[in-house]
C-alpha cells in the first residue's frame, strides 16, 4: 500500500513539473511576440497626428500616471491612451479621441475624450 502512495505521489510532482514547463514556455513566447511588436512599432510612423480626432474600441482600463483612469485602444494597430473616459464608459465602448500627444519613442499617442 505504501508504494502505492509513493508512485501516486511521484506522479504528481512528474506531473506539476510537466505544467510549469508549458507555462514557462508559453509565457516566453508570449514575452517574445510582445518584443517582437514594440520594435516594428518603434520603425513604422504611426497613424495618427497630433491634433487628429479618432475613434477605437476601448479594450481596457489603466490607471495614468496622474493617477487617472484611462482607456486603451488601438487605432490600425497603434496604442492609443484617453483621458477624460465618461464615468460609464466600458470594454468594447466606441470612444472619439482628439491626440494630444506622443510617448518619448513615438510607439503609443495620448489623447482625450471629445463629443
Amino acid at each position: 500500500m505504501q508504494q502505492l502512495y509513493i508512485a501516486g505521489g511521484a506522479a504528481a510532482v512528474v506531473l506539476l513539473v510537466a505544467v510549469a514547463a508549458v507555462l514557462r514556455r508559453r509565457g516566453s513566447s508570449d514575452a517574445r511576440a510582445s518584443k517582437r511588436a514594440h520594435e516594428q512599432a518603434q520603425e513604422r510612423e504611426p497613424p495618427v497626428d497630433i491634433g487628429d480626432t479618432v475613434e477605437f474600441g476601448i479594450t481596457e482600463f489603466t490607471d495614468h500616471h496622474s493617477g487617472e483612469r484611462v482607456a486603451v485602444g488601438k487605432v490600425e494597430g497603434f496604442v492609443v491612451f484617453a483621458e477624460d473616459v465618461p464615468s460609464g464608459a466600458a470594454v468594447g465602448d466606441v470612444v472619439r479621441v482628439k491626440i494630444t500627444s506622443f510617448n518619448r519613442g513615438g510607439t503609443s499617442a495620448d489623447g482625450t475624450v471629445v463629443g
